[in-house]
């Protein structure tokens, strides 16, 4: 601590021996500083205040209705980029400051200085925003305030239709465009059912329904063949018991009748009247009863001609004998219904066959038809959701014409100073006047550290290394000691007439300003 206190003990007086160079710069420096303050030239500060209110009592109840933008974030990013190229070059326009500008770089300088003068200040958490601006003459910079509130308005109030407009049409393209997925996913679907609708069935019942239900019916069909059979054979057994009577009358060949056949064909046109009652002509019974009566019909032509050659000795009524006509006609009845069921059980075995090959497909199918489906949810899910948001756009931008983004108050309109708000000369003459001490403590310093003296031995041993045999002091004589004293009272009477300057300054700018 003592070697510390002595460091700056030799240093305060080095620096004491060139106290007039520091008092003179500080003189000039003081002087200097005082003449350009006063020369700076004065600006008038021009202020707004706007209050935006963003709480509207519509929006609340447009809740789930409307796109509610966060509005409180838009006016705090407004804010931030009011101050930008084009809203200068506009303000430039609106306050008439481009009226003395002759040259490009002219411009360009105005928008440069505008960028960096104009301000927005907003207080914390709260919408209550305060423009200002700086200028050399009062009346313009109310007008660039006034312009830039009008602005500053003019943006919030604005309905952004541009925004709006290209919302929409970019909602209507995408549901133009999903309006015609919606229609090619629809005949997708159409077509494939179209093309697998015997695969699909009616919709009613699946196919392992179907193949039960068809199985079920072969099994009655089979049935109901084995009953007729057994009725059938039993009818043969019968009639090989009984004798027909054979009477010897030749009839001509245009009345030859065989009553076996004829019966037959008789018993199945029967059933073919009645079948078509019930189905079509392509029906496969019906089909198969025409197969038989032409198969009969042939058969009797052909034993016709048998007879024929044979003589004709075995053309005769077989009528004499009742029991044996009736029970001829009964069987060509059952061999007509064996023949119609054996119809009916091969087209239920091979509908069954089918059914059962088909079956195998239906997973693929089914699987195709669910992806069908999924898009067409997918693109209907879509669709629905655009055609809600394009409503939901269109009252949030009808809301938003009406009432705009929020409502600006201005709380203080533009002023017009009267006083000048800057330079503050009241605080940069006592600023100047600390400069130029600070100065020419820095030259005495500065000096100091340049032709350095010695002033005890203690400093020059350390300082060289060599030992310090003795010292020479200076005797104080009077004329000396008032050599001194006067020297004192010049640099005493020196600072504090710098110091009263600086003050006779401020008083006499106090009272300029009034």
């Amino acid at each position: 601590m003592e070697e510390l206190v002595s460091q700056i003990t030799g240093y305060l007086r080095g620096m004491w021996r060139f106290r007039w160079w520091g008092l003179a710069l500080a003189w000039i420096v003081g002087i200097v500083a005082g003449v350009v303050i006063y020369k700076m030239p004065d600006k008038y500060e021009s202020s707004a205040r706007v209050f935006v209110d963003t709480q509207s009592v519509l929006r609340p109840l447009m809740a789930g209705l409307a796109v509610q933008p966060n509005v409180d974030q838009q006016i705090a990013m407004l804010s931030r980029t009011l101050i930008s190229r084009p809203n200068v070059e506009r303000l430039i326009t609106m306050a008439d400051l481009d009226l003395g500008l002759n040259t490009p770089a002219e411009r360009e300088a105005l928008v440069t200085q505008l960028s960096k003068d104009l301000r927005i200040g907003s207080a914390q958490r709260s919408n209550l925003f305060t423009l200002s601006y700086a200028d050399t003459r009062p009346e313009r910079a109310q007008r660039v305030v006034q312009s830039l509130l009008s602005l500053f308005v003019e943006s919030g109030l604005g309905s952004k239709r541009q925004d709006a407009d290209s919302a929409r049409r970019f909602i209507e393209e995408q549901i133009r465009s999903y309006e015609q997925r919606l229609s090619e996913a629809e005949n997708r679907v159409k077509e494939f059912r179209l093309r697998n609708m015997g695969l699909l069935g009616d919709g009613a019942q699946d196919y392992v329904s179907q193949i039960a239900s068809m199985a079920g019916q072969l099994q009655q069909a089979q049935l109901e063949l084995r009953e007729a059979e057994n009725g059938r054979d039993s009818l043969q057994r019968q009639l090989v018991g009984e004798d027909p009577v054979l009477l010897p009358q030749t009839p001509s060949a245009s009345s030859v009748s065989i009553p076996e056949i004829d019966g037959r064909i008789d018993t199945l046109k029967r059933n073919l009247d009645e079948l078509l009652l019930r189905y079509t002509d392509k029906h496969p019974d019906v089909l198969g009863t025409r197969r038989l009566i032409e198969d009969l019909e042939a058969q009797k032509v052909v034993q016709i001609q048998t007879m024929q050659a044979s003589g004709g000795s075995q053309f005769g009524a077989l009528d004499s004998n009742p029991v044996y006509q009736q029970m001829k006609l009964a069987l060509v009845q059952a061999e007509s219904r064996v023949a119609s069921l054996r119809v009916r059980v091969a087209e239920y075995q091979s509908r069954v066959e089918q059914l059962r090959e088909r079956v195998r497909m239906v997973p693929e199918i089914e699987a195709e038809l669910a992806q069908l489906n999924r898009d067409y949810s997918v693109n209907k899910s879509n669709y629905d959701a655009l055609v809600a948001r394009r409503e939901s756009a269109s009252i949030a931008v009808d809301m938003n014409t009406q009432t705009g983004v929020a409502d600006f108050r201005v709380i203080d309109p533009p002023t017009l100073a009267t006083k000048p708000s800057a330079p503050n000369r009241m605080l940069l003459i006592p600023l100047a006047g600390l400069a130029g001490l600070a100065a020419g403590f820095a030259l005495t310093f500065l000096i100091s550290q340049l032709r350095p003296a010695f002033s005890d031995p203690r400093t020059l041993r350390e300082i060289t290394g060599l030992p310090v045999l003795g010292t020479v002091s200076m005797l104080r004589t009077p004329e000396r000691a008032a050599s001194r004293r006067r020297g004192l009272l010049a640099f005493g009477l020196g600072l504090a007439a710098y110091a009263g300057a600086f003050a006779a300054a401020a008083v006499a700018l106090r009272l300029i300003q009034g």
